[in-house]
């Protein structure tokens, strides 16, 4: 996992490609904010975001999820969020998948957390339950 803040891009230490991407206009945090819900994708290019107006839930009603092809990039563009995920390479789990590259783990224990605001992204690679 990499965390790091959209405003402040040089200070998360990024691998060139991801830095490379995070940097684009279209994604910076003055424009994420004001975009509508929906799925976008630059054109020519392989990488894609979404953009959702999410409610933070309780623990006891969050599921954990991982990813077997895609980085997932959470970023907060309002209030603050609490994500829960561990160290552990869980990419070899025999789970169905539930939507294309989505998996959901069944009672994981989520042993970090990481408390992101407005302009704030975690990284989570393949494999990270998040």
């Amino acid at each position: 996992m990499i965390a790091g803040n959209l405003n402040q891009l040089a200070l998360a230490s990024l691998p060139v490609e991801l830095a490379r991407i995070l940097a684009e206009p279209e994604v910076s945090f003055s424009n994420l904010v004001k975009l509508a819900d929906g799925k976008y994708q630059k054109q020519g290019e392989s990488w894609f975001y979404t953009v959702g107006d999410f409610q933070t839930s309780p623990k006891s009603a969050r599921h954990t999820e991982y990813h077997k092809e895609y980085l997932d990039i959470q970023v907060v563009l309002n209030g603050e969020e609490i994500i829960g995920y561990q160290l552990e390479n869980v990419i070899n789990s025999p789970l169905p998948e539930k939507k294309p590259d989505f998996y959901v783990l069944e009672n994981p224990k989520l042993t970090n957390e990481i408390h992101l605001k407005a302009g704030d992204f975690a990284i989570f690679y393949p494999g990270e339950p998040h």
